[in-house]
């Protein structure tokens, strides 16, 4: 079994709580069910192969319609449980000039 190695509080959940992934291109979709969620990242239950995560970076989507979703990275697989770290897109830009 993995150590916890978290730094941020996590949440779990008494009851199965469905969402998705997608890649980033929106070419592929995965069910999966939400474990535990902390501020920095989640732990999830995919079903079926985790071979589409080899991407590495995709988006947990939170909502049937897609509304609420969070950027991904793959952390570590261990059979059909993953981990991931959220991210930040804007994170990387530059701070505007006046």
């Amino acid at each position: 079994m993995r150590g916890e190695s978290r730094r941020a509080m996590r949440v779990r959940f008494e009851h199965a709580h469905p969402v998705n992934l997608m890649g980033v291109d929106g070419t592929w979709r995965r069910s999966c069910v939400l474990l535990d969620v902390s501020e920095s990242g989640a732990k999830l239950e995919i079903e079926g192969s985790p071979e589409v995560l080899r991407a590495r970076e995709f988006f947990l989507l939170l909502s049937s319609t897609g509304l609420a979703f969070r950027r991904c990275e793959l952390v570590w697989v261990d059979g059909t449980q993953v981990g991931v770290k959220f991210t930040s897109h804007d994170k990387k830009r530059s701070p505007q000039s006046k």
